[in-house]
């Protein structure tokens, strides 16, 4: 049995089956799906975990009661990867009383068709607490990180904040590393960060808090040097602001002429001194992987062929991709490339004029169809403009 603390527990799963996180992630190193076990006068179970690895789930939960009935069940998040059990937990144990806010009662019924909450439910809010014995859970609002019922607990005694899919990021424990900041950034810029101004708020709260340990319901317990530099790139992160020294390149091609162009300007920025360029295809790559580095970076240049009249799909579903998560504070190239009547540079401008206080440095660079010696002077003043 794993222990976070004398009596605290680790009861969660690892799940090395699943090849798409919410359908749309790739995690080839898997998910784990965290869940806690409050050891006290009352035991509290600190969610529960994704049907998919159900089984497993009540094998460790049944070790971990040693015999003995849980009083509770705390919901941090009615996501399905982390409550599927609830019914289950509450048919099995009758005395349990489930924990939750009160937007997450309203989503009880979605989940759980005929089930009778009655007399079942205790709601809880900010600042609330639950004693346990000698340990007490202090509740803390945390709407929209990532859903609107989202709380965290705080244990009082062992200084540890449950932070519900705060603080989590992708893959199995069983695969854990000590770079937890590369699967947690794109965790982090893909699920969580439409909601920067929500996560500054969590963030601030914590400010107020000794926490000694993070137990999120994704990836490893967070202590010590970790745990402070979690809370570091979670600062960053939800201002907005960029995390490394950089410029990505994201290019969107169809016969070869835009990544030749792309990859060029890549070799002049390096040329011109840049220290990190990364050059991204659209349409082979992770596009998580690409939004991570558009939010790790200050500098992006977008280059794409033209396509019926608008831009490349790819293309269009990365800029829509950072349109939905609140991208901001970011410079941005553009290059458009057209073998007749060029418009993608249009459509990329419109979308990132949209985006809040994105900068476009000219010159917009058109290609047609392949790149030619007088297209060297425009990637030229394009770089120029990029480095200043």
């Amino acid at each position: 049995m794993n222990m976070i603390s004398d009596t605290i527990k680790y009861i969660g799963v690892d799940d090395l089956d699943i090849d798409l996180f919410e359908s749309q992630y790739v995690v080839p190193e898997g998910m784990s799906y965290n869940s806690y076990l409050i050891d006290d006068e009352k035991i509290a179970v600190l969610d529960t975990a994704d049907a998919r690895k159900g089984e497993e789930w009540k094998a460790n939960l049944t070790a971990a009661l040693n015999g003995r009935q849980p009083d509770y069940l705390v919901a941090h998040h009615m996501e399905p990867d982390h409550s599927a059990l609830i019914a289950w937990m509450l048919e099995t144990y009758p005395n349990l009383q489930l924990v939750c806010s009160a937007q997450a009662v309203k989503m009880l019924a979605n989940f759980f068709e005929g089930v009778d909450f009655t007399g079942r439910v205790v709601t809880v809010k900010e600042g609330d607490t639950l004693a346990l014995g000698k340990h007490t859970l202090q509740f803390i609002g945390a709407a929209m990180i990532h859903w609107p019922e989202v709380i965290m607990s705080y244990d009082t005694t062992d200084k540890v904040l449950f932070s519900a899919d705060g603080f989590g990021k992708f893959g199995a424990l069983v695969h854990e590393t000590d770079d937890w900041a590369c699967e947690a950034r794109r965790y982090y810029f893909n699920i969580c960060g439409k909601y920067g101004v929500q996560v500054q708020g969590v963030v601030k709260k914590m400010a107020a808090l000794d926490v000694q340990a993070i137990c999120p319901l994704h990836g490893p317990v967070l202590k010590g040097e970790a745990l402070a530099n979690a809370v570091k790139l979670y600062d960053t992160w939800s201002k907005y602001e960029p995390e490394s020294e950089g410029i990505l390149i994201a290019y969107a091609s169809i016969h070869g002429g835009t990544a030749k162009a792309a990859e060029r300007l890549g070799e002049i920025l390096r040329e011109k001194g840049a220290k990190k360029v990364v050059v991204s295809d659209l349409s082979r790559e992770d596009m998580a992987e690409v939004i991570e580095d558009a939010f790790r970076y200050p500098t992006v240049v977008v280059a794409a062929s033209s396509y019926d009249a608008g831009v490349f799909p790819v293309m269009h579903d990365f800029l829509y991709h950072l349109q939905i998560k609140n991208y901001q504070k970011r410079k941005f190239g553009i290059i458009e490339n057209g073998s007749w009547a060029p418009v993608a540079g249009k459509v990329m401008r419109g979308m990132i004029e949209a985006m809040k206080d994105c900068e476009i440095v000219e010159p917009m660079v058109t290609i047609r169809s392949r790149m030619k010696k007088e297209d060297e002077a425009s990637l030229e003043k394009l770089a120029e403009s990029l480095l200043s």
